[in-house]
């Protein structure tokens, strides 16, 4: 067969020539030692033994894996305030912090969403009554660390279990539009026969305003109509929170 075959114009290096990585990709002795000695500490004594910076920087190894990204640990913590505060950050906030670009933002927002999905396995399809412990958690893993109010809903069966959890509305840093129409007609959609209400003030102080409270009775006076019980409402603050049911807020 004559002509010029393609394979012939490529030189295939043999098996096992292939060249090493360059020197400077490599991570130094001293920080390859240091990461092996904060993964050994985490796998020895759990993220009580380490302080917040250093638990960051178990997670920011993934998304930068050849600099020293205890730097960046420190100036994200300086920053928000706490594991907590960064995790769940907005993603134009962290992209704004010097060396946290799109991998950094994702490993943090993969933790987050982790985080949030253990807590609710918690609480669904649990009743309320024996795992209020747990959905409070729930709640302040969801909510507490927010920037902009959020206004969600747990619909409950006749059990008490939760049946859903959905988000109905978010709003700024001291409002959240929410309409009892919707509550209800939601509710109805998902066979509810009660409700929990929860918002969060991203100020941190959970004491309700009156518009918190007016809103809360005539999304008990909806429900009612339709024989659907309003349990409670609860509003998440930074470290805290308050039941309206059990501060009086809500007719026993």
């Amino acid at each position: 067969m004559s002509g010029p075959n393609a394979f012939d114009e490529v030189a295939l290096p043999l098996f096992g020539t292939a060249p090493a990585p360059k020197s400077q990709h490599k991570l130094p002795s001293y920080l390859s030692d240091h990461r092996k000695r904060l993964r050994a500490r985490f796998m020895d004594g759990g993220a009580d033994a380490m302080p917040d910076y250093e638990l960051l920087e178990l997670i920011l190894f993934r998304a930068i894996p050849r600099q020293d990204v205890k730097p960046l640990a420190r100036r994200l913590i300086d920053t928000f305030g706490d594991f907590n505060r960064v995790v769940s950050a907005p993603a134009a906030r962290l992209m704004a912090i010097d060396g946290a670009g799109a991998a950094v933002v994702q490993e943090l927002k993969i933790v987050e969403a982790a985080a949030h999905r253990l807590a609710r396995a918690r609480v669904l399809g649990r009743s309320v009554l024996s795992g209020w412990t747990e959905l409070l958690d729930y709640c302040h893993t969801t909510m507490a660390h927010r920037e902009t109010e959020q206004f969600r809903i747990l619909f409950l069966d006749a059990q008490n279990a939760v049946i859903a959890d959905e988000e109905q509305a978010r709003g700024t840093v001291d409002h959240v539009p929410v309409y009892p129409r919707e509550v209800v007609k939601r509710a109805l959609e998902v066979n509810a026969s009660a409700l929990i209400l929860v918002h969060n003030h991203p100020s941190g102080d959970p004491t309700p305003s009156q518009a918190d409270i007016d809103m809360t009775g005539r999304i008990a006076e909806a429900a009612r109509a339709l024989s659907i019980t309003l349990h409670d409402h609860i509003i998440i603050g930074k470290s805290a929170e308050i039941s309206f049911r059990a501060a009086g807020y809500l007719d026993v």
